[in-house]
Parts: C-alpha cells; structure tokens; sequence
C-alpha cells in the first residue's frame, strides 16, 4: 500500500523542534526565560553582521534551547521515526491480523496515492482508522459518541497521524460524503439497527460515493444470517464475495466495477 509519510518527514521534523522547544519555553519560570534570552544578544552582538533584529533574536535563543535538550539531528530523528512509521503499519499493532479481510483487500483497494479516501464506522471504527492512516489512507471514523471521538483522535496524534484521520460523532444515516470514497469499511451491528429501507438508502449513498473499483467491506456478520442475502441484492452489480472470519462470523466484501465492465455487461 503506498504511503505519503516520506514526503512529509522534514516538515514532521519541524513541527516537531518547534514543538519540543515552546513546551520548553512554557515550563521554565520567565527570569530563566529572559536569560536565555540575554545569552542570545550577547553571541549575537559579538557576531558581525548589520542589525540586531527581534527575528535574529528569537532564532538564537530557539537554538540555544535547541542545544539545551540536546534534541535530535534531522537524520538521527528520520531513523527512529522511520523504525515507527514501519510499526504503525503492522496490522498486529491494532490488534488486527494479516489475515483479516481488511488487511488483505485494502492494499489492492487504495492504489491511487490521494485519492485513497476510507469511510470507517462501527464498533472496531477507531482500530481500522489508524491502521489504514498509517498505511497511507486518508480516514473518515465515525463514532457514535464524543468520548469515542476524542479516544480516536489523541491516539491518531499520539501516532502522528492526526493529519490522515477525521473523527466524526455521527450516525450513519445521518452522515453523507463530501468526497469521493475508496473504501468503506463498516460493522454490520451499525447497519442492523438501522430500519430495511433506510439502511438501503444509507448504502446507496456510499455506493454512489465510491469511485470505480472502490471496496466495500461489512464486518462480522453471523454465520448463515439473511443479511447476507440482503447485502447480495443491494450490491447487483458489484463483485461480491463472502469470507469466513476467525470466529463463526463472515465478512462481506464488494468491489464496485470499472465503468468499462459496466458498459460491456
């Protein structure tokens, strides 16, 4: 699955020394401050140069700081932070498995780089959140609560993922895309409470959002539920398939044809 993180890791570093640096500011007492801030002049006023400037100063003093935490050359940050990156994106790290359904369809189902929007909702809607951000998607998770909304989002930017995910506190049938989809990933538990008419407007919404070969995956159906006959019916048309899952349930998984398949059908 491709990942946009290496583009992005000079300006990660970045926010990061700035960030390491103001928390510093704010917990030292101001006198302490001001002295650095006193140190910063003096090694300027011995340097040649033409105006001692407000800019000048406060660079000084956010090297001087910089030097005081003995905080990290951009490369020796860019290898500890590589060595993380290539954990987040272990299934095993969100206590999925490689052999979920998820993991193996979303690599074939998010080839287009930016385009890689997922819509995730249900109970396990935090967990696949993160994992398919820190694989390169960008990430819709909605959340029936706001408690679970910000669980997601402080454990997103724990990760340094909080760019790729967006939590919602929304119900499915309350929430339309405002973006073309890639993937939608949902539980069927979100979707059984829904009444039979609305839950088929809720997903031909989202089918109309998907773009060509796009993936819709409904997790964990109960083995032999008629749900899966209704599934079978609202996405005519689509490539369906319907896989066993490591306990007694099912996952329902449906890719939506390119429009040249359509045409010639």
């Amino acid at each position: 699955m491709p990942t946009r993180t290496a583009r992005s890791l000079h300006h990660e570093y970045e926010l990061y020394i700035e960030q390491e640096i103001e928390n510093y500011k704010e917990s030292v007492a101001r006198p302490a401050l001001l002295a650095i801030g006193d140190e910063a002049a003096a090694r300027l006023a011995a340097e040649p140069q033409f105006a001692l400037t407000e800019m000048l100063l406060c660079e000084e003093v956010d090297r001087i700081i910089f030097r005081r935490l003995r905080l990290p050359a951009y490369n020796t940050w860019r290898r500890k932070r590589l060595k993380v990156h290539q954990e987040l994106r272990r299934p095993e790290h969100w206590g999925l498995n490689a052999n979920d359904a998820l993991v193996r369809t979303i690599g074939s189902a998010a080839e287009n780089g930016s385009s890689n929007h997922v819509l995730v909702a249900g109970e396990s809607a935090g967990r696949s959140a993160l994992f398919l951000a820190a694989n390169g998607c960008d990430v819709t998770a909605l959340e029936t609560e706001e408690e679970s909304v910000q669980r997601v989002m402080e454990a997103a930017l724990e990760a340094g993922l909080a760019e790729r995910v967006h939590a919602v506190a929304a119900e499915l049938a309350h929430w339309t895309p405002n973006t073309p989809l890639q993937v939608v990933v949902c539980s069927h538990a979100a979707l059984a409470i829904l009444p039979v008419r609305e839950r088929a407007r809720v997903i031909a919404v989202l089918q109309s959002a998907t773009r060509d070969g796009g993936v819709h995956l409904v997790e964990t159906i109960a083995a032999g539920s008629a749900a899966i006959d209704e599934l079978r019916a609202t996405y005519r048309g689509w490539a369906i398939s319907v896989e066993p899952t490591a306990g007694e349930g099912q996952v329902f998984l449906a890719r939506k044809e390119q429009a040249l398949d359509r045409v010639s059908h």
